[in-house]
């Protein structure tokens, strides 16, 4: 049975947010397929706003910076991955709460295939990479404090320890997301986390 749409609060979505929701999705479908067909880098805002059929004034409404025309922004996938971590019971250690985490952020993403494109993007082109790699140094010092708490205490030196087991995390999501795009979308990426955390932990 099909869910009816909810806007951001959560009450039943009204015509107008119908209508935002379908803009943005074809901005988002649109500034994909131009990146898909010649590059990050070459395509302009002014072009996919002509060819979303929008002002470049209507779409920074909607989107930020060009970074976000990737689908959801990734300071949007840094929250949820805070949130999910913090929602986790007390019991749940380092490496669950941050696997529950990761499979909440790739839950974020949308069909199969446009997922695969973004992570071709994002792993094939330079600028985007550099901003990731920033955004991440960031991420992990904002999970900090959330992992030292699940870490064991009676050794000390939770601080290094959350540190590398958050670093980690990310380098197994990294590793992942490379060799599913790799192999053209074959498998899970959660699997593929799965047997990279295996390989490192021992």
């Amino acid at each position: 049975m099909k869910q009816e749409a909810k806007s951001a609060t959560g009450t039943p979505a009204t015509l107008w947010d119908r209508t935002r929701q379908l803009a943005s999705q074809e901005i988002l479908d649109t500034a994909l397929r131009l990146f898909t067909e010649q590059g990050y880098d070459e395509t302009t805002i002014a072009q996919i706003a002509r060819e979303a059929g929008v002002s470049q004034r209507t779409l920074f409404r909607y989107f930020g910076t060009k970074e976000d025309l990737l689908g959801g922004g990734q300071d949007r996938f840094g929250q949820v991955l805070m949130d999910t971590i913090s929602e986790q019971p007390a019991e749940a250690g380092a490496w669950e709460a941050l696997r529950t985490g990761v499979a909440a952020v790739l839950a974020l993403h949308d069909s199969r295939e446009q997922t695969l494109e973004r992570f071709r993007l994002l792993h094939n082109t330079a600028s985007l990479r550099a901003g990731w790699l920033e955004k991440r140094l960031r991420f992990q010092e904002n999970l900090l404090p959330l992992i030292e708490t699940r870490m064991d205490a009676a050794t000390g030196n939770e601080g290094a320890k959350a540190r590398a087991v958050i670093a980690t995390a990310f380098a197994c999501l990294d590793a992942a997301t490379m060799t599913w795009v790799a192999n053209n979308g074959k498998g899970e990426i959660m699997d593929l986390y799965d047997e990279c955390l295996a390989a490192v932990r021992g």
